[in-house]
């Protein structure tokens, strides 16, 4: 039997968040509110008012939220394939909206536009992964590519590979990234001997590493800022 039609007052309710929402863009609504009315175009028939303040408790706010598989929002009641749809289809319009901005001047010169992108994409994941973004001679992204995902605290990153792929795209600089999913964006003894690695193996075949950024919810560190490359 389908689920009855909200009562009028949730009705009232949803169209008053819609005319907050165009008349005052995203700043108008809370937190829970713009949870709350994605879910409905998911969810026509349900209050989702408490499905989104579950779904933001379990996971930390939005950002953990937009960032969480499937299957683990799957776990809060309420939430079928419909609503996680639309949260993921969510997350990827805010990434692809970041990625473009990365990808329009050279990435040296937009530094605080690849940092967004990257916070947005990678600092609230629970499994950690690792990236590499393969620049041009012009330091224009052309590639970015997830390389390898690890347990809940490493990821197997292979010297060889990363410079083969780099070699199969002219790639002429890269620059390394991962998360911490424990949020502390410092960098271990293993992360700093990798990434000299991997910047020893490049230099012969002309492929410079401008950097390697940790990301964590604690912020993120540059290892050449530290001056550890």
């Amino acid at each position: 039997m389908a689920p009855a039609l909200p009562p009028d007052d949730t009705a009232g309710h949803r169209k008053r968040l819609r005319g907050r929402l165009l008349a005052g863009g995203g700043d108008a609504l809370l937190d829970h509110e713009l949870i709350e009315y994605l879910l409905t175009l998911a969810l026509p028939r349900i209050d989702t008012k408490p499905i989104a303040k579950a779904l933001l408790r379990e996971f930390g706010g939005i950002g953990g939220l937009l960032t969480a598989d499937p299957e683990a929002l799957a776990r809060v009641p309420g939430v079928g394939d419909s609503a996680a749809a639309a949260i993921k289809i969510a997350h990827a319009i805010a990434i692809r909206l970041l990625k473009a901005e990365v990808a329009e001047r050279p990435v040296l010169g937009n530094w605080q536009a690849l940092l967004d992108y990257l916070r947005a994409d990678m600092a609230h994941h629970v499994i950690e992964r690792f990236r590499v973004l393969h620049l041009n001679t012009r330091n224009m992204l052309i590639r970015d590519e997830v390389m390898s995902e690890g347990s809940i605290d490493q990821a197997a990153v292979h010297v060889r590979e990363v410079i083969r792929r780099a070699m199969d795209l002219g790639s002429a600089a890269i620059i390394l990234v991962h998360n911490h999913p424990s949020g502390d964006p410092s960098p271990s003894r293993a992360d700093v001997q990798i990434t000299r690695a991997i910047a020893d193996a490049g230099a012969p075949m002309g492929i410079v590493v401008h950097d390697h950024i940790i990301m964590g919810l604690g912020g993120h560190v540059s290892l050449k800022a530290q001056g550890l490359i």
